[in-house]
């Protein structure tokens, strides 16, 4: 596949990059911060359980494959791809179509082809196998369902007697965050069998049934409070904390109540900026002291 396919490499790892440093933003006030090790797997064992942590990096890993690639083919990176040519025409609401559409179906069909690979050759029958597959599609479908529509505005003195409009990708940003929030209402399942089809259900059956857009997971997570690396987990021991919140990020929850250290830190901040005339911007360095608190 990667033979086939060299010149879309560079993509595959931007990628993969951009789903790291996303996972890591949504985690980061959070026991669990999408840490990655000088291993394989890159974030640990974590993702080699069935938990919802797991679901979260598969889904946000096929995103960020199928959103670079989307990307190289509109930028005209790619010999393979280019602009989405099938976007033309007048619309219902009656602007023109025209610019440079974001191929989505080709990246999404590209990230179909390489990170469901994996899964595949080993049949795609087991119930890991099935979760890690919905939640690459899950991972795809956060970007394919929030496709939007930019414009430019044609005319004289900025009028828009004539508007051309164009489909672009949301901000790999609102992909994390649509994600992000997939992961707090992921669904529970286990593998069942129906006529000679395994499929994955809800494991509470008064839970209605998960979409294609949902995250799903097999197995509890553990709480990431303790150093354990047989589990790949690093404890929460030196993460930093919030002392007046009481959510996650609070040293009361982050530090899994086994206290925090307090200590005055320096920090220097840009102050003062002005803007000359033409055309910079000055500032001075401030100098601040701050309490930092750090989980025992």
């Amino acid at each position: 596949m990667c033979k086939r396919n060299l010149e879309v490499m560079d993509s595959v790892r931007r990628g993969a990059q951009l789903a790291i440093e996303e996972c890591q933003y949504q985690f980061r006030n959070r026991r669990w911060n999408c840490s990655t090790l000088d291993t394989l797997p890159v974030f640990g064992k974590v993702v080699t359980q069935g938990t919802r942590e797991a679901a979260f990096v598969y889904a946000i890993s096929s995103a960020g494959v199928a959103f670079a690639v989307t990307r190289a083919c509109s930028s005209g990176d790619l010999e393979k791809c280019g602009c989405d040519r099938t976007v033309h025409g007048v619309s219902p609401q009656g602007f023109q179509w025209s610019g440079c559409s974001d191929n989505i179906l080709y990246g999404v069909a590209f990230s179909q082809s390489f990170v469901d690979v994996r899964e595949r050759s080993k049949g795609g029958s087991s119930s890991r196998a099935l979760m890690n597959l919905h939640n690459n599609e899950a991972g795809r479908k956060a970007i394919l369902n929030n496709m939007r529509v930019e414009c430019k505005c044609h005319g004289v003195s900025g009028s828009c007697e004539v508007k051309t409009c164009w489909k672009a990708m949301p901000t790999f940003r609102k992909v994390g965050n649509v994600l992000k929030e997939k992961f707090d209402g992921a669904t529970e399942v286990e593998q069942k069998k129906i006529g000679s089809t395994k499929v994955l259900v809800p494991k509470n059956s008064q839970f209605k049934p998960h979409t294609d857009e949902d995250l799903v997971y097999l197995d509890s997570s553990p709480d990431f409070c303790d150093h354990d690396l047989k589990n790949g987990v690093l404890g929460t021991t030196g993460r930093q904390c919030n002392k007046t919140s009481k959510a996650i990020d609070g040293c009361e929850l982050m530090c899994c109540g086994r206290g925090f250290h307090t200590e005055e830190v320096e920090i220097v901040e840009r102050c003062s900026c002005k803007f000359h005339w033409c055309c910079f911007v000055k500032c001075k360095q401030c100098h601040k002291v701050v309490e930092m608190h750090t989980c025992r």
